[in-house]
């Protein structure tokens, strides 16, 4: 089977020469099931030809071939890496300066943060779920991107579809830790109809750690959880599903 030209979001922020970006949603794939039809993850039980042609797809989209993707297995982590031509690497971010490269994260909830420093011709790929979030993977991404050439005053970011605020519930601990961390993040915090939970806005705090880096930064509105032109992971176990696809988020610097 052949894939679809799939659909594609994008922001104003990264629409320059020279870079090619888009935030990818489950449509204008081949996959099935669950699994329907655009997933980019590797990692999960969809059949990996299947996965490697949505992948694919997705890449032609921004002018890349499958040769050209760049991704990672992501651990929830602080780690920022080069992207090179070496087997994928454990990590959530990816940076390069090298044209043609698709730096690839896959989301299914989480926050997917695409960077770019047009001026220098660096670029950055983020996988921000709330516990890398946590642990620095936003600051870590723009130090990878400076050690490039990449500046702090030039660095443009968006924060792509992500579970927003009304759909997520977290308890207690998971608001404990994250203002452990950062306490100025307890606004991002709202009160549950449940006792003694939380309604979090990762986004929202995502957006603030850029702004506080001095990051020009946006947040698209689009929720993963409530809007079904989505993954989520919350959604799929809240349905008993035994999986969920996963999204691609991708970024390229045009030869």
């Amino acid at each position: 089977m052949i894939a679809q030209t799939p659909p594609i979001l994008s922001h104003d922020l990264l629409e320059t020469d020279g870079i090619a970006h888009g935030f990818f949603t489950r449509h204008g794939g081949i996959s099935d099931g669950v699994y329907g039809s655009l997933n980019g993850g590797l990692g999960s039980n969809d059949d990996t030809s299947n996965v490697e042609t949505n992948r694919a797809a997705a890449a032609a989209t921004l002018g890349g071939t499958a040769d050209d993707i760049r991704g990672l297995y992501q651990v929830h982590s602080a780690t920022a890496l080069v992207a090179d031509n070496g087997p994928r690497r454990e990590g959530d971010a990816l940076v390069t300066d090298r044209p043609g490269l698709v730096l690839t994260i896959l989301t299914a909830d989480c926050a997917p943060v695409l960077f770019a420093d047009p001026e220098a011709g660096v670029i950055g790929a983020a996988h921000a779920g709330w516990r890398g979030a946590v642990k620095g993977i936003i600051g870590s991404t723009i130090e990878r991107m400076q050690s490039l050439g990449a500046s702090l005053d030039r660095i443009r970011a968006v924060i792509g579809p992500t579970i927003q605020q009304a759909s997520y519930q977290v308890g207690p601990d998971l608001r404990d830790e994250v203002i452990t961390a950062s306490p100025w993040a307890e606004p991002y915090f709202i009160d549950d109809d449940t006792p003694n939970h939380f309604r979090f806005d990762l986004p929202g705090y995502a957006l603030s750690q850029l702004q506080q880096a001095g990051i020009t930064a946006a947040s698209m509105a689009e929720d993963t959880y409530a809007d079904d032109r989505f993954f989520s992971h919350r959604r799929a176990c809240h349905q008993n599903a035994p999986d969920a696809g996963r999204l691609m988020s991708m970024i390229r610097i045009t030869p």
